[in-house]
């Protein structure tokens, strides 16, 4: 986990790159992409990709996401209630999702694929959930007990777990690193979606300018959407 301490040396060769300034980004012509933080964070921590996905020309939406600690259930309602609100009928929205972020955006899409265009993971376990850290797991235990005793019934997430499993309804591009400290990179991985490795810390992969290229790639590809 020390290794997350990479961050800081992540976010100043992004300011370095030429991707950073735009070049290679598609125009994004107005097209929607909603951003979801991960595990403890909040829209905030994703502020920089909102800002270079605005200067490109994309319309960058917010999770309203404050803390993401609720249980994954509910989430994916709010989120899919936040879509309907800020998307014109008949439009989809590309989903950015950082770690929890990117399983939360997952299910948003099994759920309601009328409303996602395709889904990009950043360090997600979307194939493993509970593949993570020692230290991540105890604050999910801790988590997940507070919101049974919010929120009544310990099975709330069920059906959660079940659309995670199921082959995915949109296209799923995973980015992934093989030196994450909080995720098993492994775990990011399934034999139904794209999976690139970026490398990098998992903190660090919302200011990766190698998950920055392959973003700009996916967005720029509309052929499988």
């Amino acid at each position: 986990m020390w290794l997350e301490g990479r961050v800081w040396l992540e976010w100043v060769a992004l300011r370095r790159d030429p991707i950073f300034a735009g070049v290679g980004v598609p125009d994004g012509e107005g097209r929607p992409v909603l951003l979801v933080p991960g595990f403890l964070a909040g829209d905030p921590s994703l502020d920089i990709m909102r800002g270079w996905l605005r200067r490109n020309g994309f319309r960058p939406l917010r999770s309203g996401i404050s803390l993401n600690v609720e249980a994954s259930s509910v989430l994916v309602e709010r989120l899919a209630r936040r879509l309907r609100q800020r998307l014109e009928a008949g439009t989809r929205a590309v989903v950015v999702g950082q770690s929890r972020g990117g399983t939360l955006g997952y299910g948003l899409a099994q759920r309601y694929p009328e409303l996602v265009e395709r889904v990009i993971t950043l360090g997600s376990p979307i194939g493993d959930p509970m593949d993570i850290h020692p230290t991540t797991m105890a604050a999910v235990h801790v988590v997940r007990l507070l919101n049974t005793l919010r929120r009544g019934p310990r099975n709330i997430d069920l059906g959660f777990d079940r659309d995670l499993r199921r082959r995915p309804k949109v296209p799923v591009t995973s980015l992934y690193s093989r030196t994450d400290g909080i995720v098993y990179w492994k775990a990011c991985l399934r034999p139904d979606v794209e999976a690139i490795e970026v490398g990098g810390s998992h903190i660090g992969m919302s200011v990766n300018p190698r998950a920055y290229r392959e973003i700009a790639r996916v967005l720029g590809d509309r052929r499988s959407t």
